[in-house]
C-alpha cells in the first residue's frame, strides 16, 4: 500500500500545482468571487468528505429556523438531474441528491434547493423568496465563485487537515494552509469527553490565524428507527446478537464503534460514499442478512443511505428487508455551544437584508 502511495506522489504534485494556480487566480482577482446582499454561511472541509458536514448543516437549521427563513443550497452530489431544483414531495435521491433529500424530510420550514451553479442558485433563491433571511451553502469551501459572509471549516478529530496530504496521496482537496479562509474551524467527531490539555494541543497543531475561532463537536446518536415505519423504533443501547451494517458513506467508523458496544458481532457491508444502490446490491444484502443464523439480529444503515434506499428504482426490493437507520446529531463541548450559537445568530441579525 505504501509503495502505491509513493507511486501517486507525482500526481499529487501536479494536482497541487493546479490547485495553487486556481486559488491564486481568485486571490488576485482573475477569477471573481461574488458577494450577495444576503447572509450566507458556507459549511465545508479541506478533505474529500467524511468530516460531518450534514449534521452540522442540520444543527444550523435547528438553530436558525425558528426565527429566520432559511434555505440550503447544495450541488446535489450523485443526482441524475441538472440545474436549479427546489425540493418537493416527489423528489428522491436521484433528482436532488441524498443530503438535500435528508434536509427536506427532516425540516418542514426549510427551503431546500440544488444547483451545480451556485451563483445561479443564489440569485434564483433571492428572487423567488424576497423574505429569505439566510442561505446555508452546503459543501462549498472550494466553491470560491460565491463568497460567503461566514465560512465554517470542518476537520475530523481522527485525521486533522494539518496531518493530511493532497489527493491522491492523501485526502486533501487543497493545501492545508488554505484553512486561513475560514472564520470558524470545528474539530468534529471528538470523544464526548475531551481534556483541556488535548484540546489545547489540537489548537496548537492547527495553528489558527488570529481571526479564527476553533471549536469542538461530537456525535450523538438517536433512537434507531425503522426505514419503512417511522413509529417503529429501537433503543440504540439495547443489546443485539448480530448487526449487519450497510454503509455507503465516507467514514462509517464512529457508527461502527457505537454499534459494536451493543452487539456480539458486527458485520459491515461497505460501499463507496454516495453509492447508488442497485437491485444486485439489494439481493446481496438480502443474502447476507439471511445467512445470519439467529433471530436476534438487526439490519441497520445510515441516515444518508436510507435516502438512497428509497430510490424508486429499487424501492420494491428494498422494502422486503427490515431496514433500520440511526439518526445522528452533533453537540458542542463545554462553552463552545454558546460561542458558536451567538456567533451565528449575531452574524445573521447584523447582515439581514433591508426590505
Amino acid at each position: 500500500m505504501e509503495l502505491l502511495r509513493l507511486f501517486l506522489l507525482p500526481f499529487t504534485l501536479l494536482y497541487g500545482f493546479v490547485i495553487r494556480i486556481r486559488n491564486a487566480m481568485f486571490d488576485i482577482g482573475i477569477l471573481r468571487s461574488v458577494t450577495y446582499d444576503i447572509p450566507m454561511i458556507s459549511v465545508g472541509n479541506l478533505s474529500a468528505g467524511g468530516t460531518g458536514k450534514t449534521p452540522h448543516v442540520e444543527y444550523l437549521v435547528r438553530l436558525l429556523s425558528d426565527n429566520f427563513l432559511v434555505a440550503t443550497l447544495s450541488r446535489g452530489y450523485g443526482r441524475k438531474t441538472r440545474g436549479f431544483i427546489l425540493a418537493g414531495n416527489e423528489d428522491h435521491s436521484g433528482t436532488i441528491g441524498d443530503e438535500p433529500l435528508q434536509y427536506f424530510h427532516k425540516f418542514n420550514n426549510l427551503i431546500v434547493c440544488t444547483d451545480e451553479n451556485r451563483r445561479r442558485g443564489v440569485v434564483k433563491l433571492m428572487k423567488k423568496y424576497p423574505d429569505l433571511d439566510i442561505i446555508i451553502l452546503d459543501d462549498a469551501y472550494q466553491h470560491r465563485f460565491v463568497k460567503p459572509g461566514l465560512s465554517i471549516l470542518l476537520t475530523d478529530y481522527h485525521k486533522l487537515y494539518c496531518d493530511d496530504y493532497l489527493l491522491p496521496y492523501g485526502t486533501l482537496r487543497e493545501h492545508a494552509y488554505n484553512a486561513k479562509r475560514a472564520d470558524l474551524i470545528i474539530v468534529t467527531k471528538t470523544p464526548s469527553v475531551l481534556s483541556p490539555i488535548e484540546r489545547q494541543q489540537i489548537i496548537s497543531d492547527l495553528n489558527p490565524s488570529a481571526h479564527q475561532i476553533v471549536l469542538f463537536s461530537f456525535i450523538k446518536y438517536s433512537i434507531i428507527r425503522s426505514l419503512w415505519n417511522i413509529k417503529e423504533t429501537k433503543d440504540i443501547n439495547s443489546h443485539v446478537g448480530v448487526i449487519l451494517l450497510v454503509a455507503g458513506i465516507a467514514n462509517p467508523y464512529p457508527l461502527e464503534y457505537e454499534l459494536r458496544k451493543n452487539c456480539n458481532d458486527l458485520i459491515v457491508m461497505r460501499f463507496n460514499d454516495h453509492h447508488i444502490y442497485t437491485s444486485e446490491d439489494i439481493e446481496r444484502i438480502k443474502s447476507n442478512y439471511s445467512d445470519i443464523y439467529t433471530r436476534n439480529k438487526l439490519l441497520i444503515t445510515t441516515e444518508k443511505d436510507a435516502m438512497r434506499l428509497k430510490n424508486p428504482a429499487i424501492l420494491k426490493l428494498a422494502e422486503e428487508l427490515p431496514f433500520y437507520y440511526v439518526p445522528m446529531e452533533i453537540q458542542f463541548h463545554e462553552k463552545d455551544k454558546n460561542l458558536f450559537d451567538e456567533t451565528i445568530i449575531n452574524y445573521v441579525r447584523k447582515n439581514k437584508r433591508k426590505r
